[in-house]
């Protein structure tokens, strides 16, 4: 068997295969279905500091190769998952990861920090394409400065790692990712959803409450594989790719445009056991190809 262990600087990973933060809840959810500590990771769905209830239904819709979704960060808070989910999650052998998301770099900040002291998290993704409250609502991860103001005011707080998760909503992504990796980044994961619509003809009205929500499934492969080529050669820090992944074919793909890990997102709703079924097929290919190491094929296209 080929070595799939990788590094995401200090965070140490059995394999590449991890788990999309909003896809897999908070990872116990699938633990009838996979052994959830073959996994390199699992990113667990967004936290903020406040519960938030989310959008109103609709919220999701069914598109060609994909979904589109509206869900607005419904979760409980940190301090209900403090005390009510870090107990059931903390013994399963594998990073748990948690995704932060906030309305000011400061709200992130004091979310991380109460983070910072749980030992068996040993990392945290930071959501910058939330709206910044105060900046009229833009979303911090469309600006350069957006973006380093909260990498910069979590860095202060969180002393773990710090990947970034960037929104495809972009001119540029790349400065995006150099503008976080000059604040302290240690990795950056991309793409998130491409934003989206869909109409009922018959009520002449948007299928989703909000109108518009956020695109993800194989539709967006393309476009991620791209963005993450640019970013992995654009920054020195390890990238994290995901968006759209469905297989190993899929995750070979990344790896080669330059991505230490990936990360399984829509997948999981279509196949509870698709992550597991990526690790034996990548190995497998490894194998095949006769490589003694996953290192041999991270970053291969020039």
């Amino acid at each position: 068997m080929a070595d799939l262990n990788v590094k995401i600087n200090n965070l140490k990973l059995k394999n590449p295969i991890m788990t999309a933060s909003g896809t897999f809840g908070y990872g116990i959810e699938f633990a009838d279905f996979i052994p959830l500590d073959q996994l390199g990771g699992i990113i667990v769905k967004g936290t903020t500091l406040e519960p938030r209830q989310g959008n109103d239904y609709p919220r999701m819709v069914e598109t060609p190769q994909g979904m589109l979704n509206c869900v607005g960060l419904q979760n409980k808070g940190i301090d209900y998952f403090i005390h009510n989910i870090y107990p059931q999650i903390m013994k399963i052998d594998t990073n748990m990861i948690v995704n932060v998301s906030g309305n000011s770099p400061e709200n992130y900040a004091l979310c991380a920090e109460k983070l910072d002291v749980l030992d068996k998290i040993p990392a945290i993704e930071i959501n910058i394409s939330c709206p910044n409250v105060k900046d009229g609502g833009m979303a911090f991860g469309v600006t350069a400065r957006g973006a380093a103001s909260v990498v910069k005011a979590v860095r202060k707080k969180y002393h773990k790692t710090v990947i970034v998760k960037l929104s495809p909503n972009v001119t540029d992504i790349a400065d995006i990712a150099r503008a976080c990796e000059s604040e302290g980044a240690d990795s950056v994961s991309l793409i998130n959803t491409l934003m989206g619509m869909a109409v009922d003809i018959e009520k002449r009205q948007p299928l989703l409450s909000i109108r518009t929500g956020g695109l993800s499934g194989p539709a967006v492969r393309p476009v991620a594989l791209r963005m993450v080529y640019d970013v992995a050669h654009a920054v020195k820090i390890p990238v994290v790719g995901l968006g759209g992944i469905c297989n190993a074919h899929d995750t070979i793909e990344f790896l080669m445009c330059g991505a230490t890990a990936v990360e399984i997102g829509t997948a999981n709703f279509l196949d509870p056991t698709v992550t597991i079924k990526i690790i034996d097929e990548l190995n497998d290919w490894l194998d095949k190809h006769g490589c003694k190491s996953v290192d041999e094929i991270i970053g291969v296209i020039e």
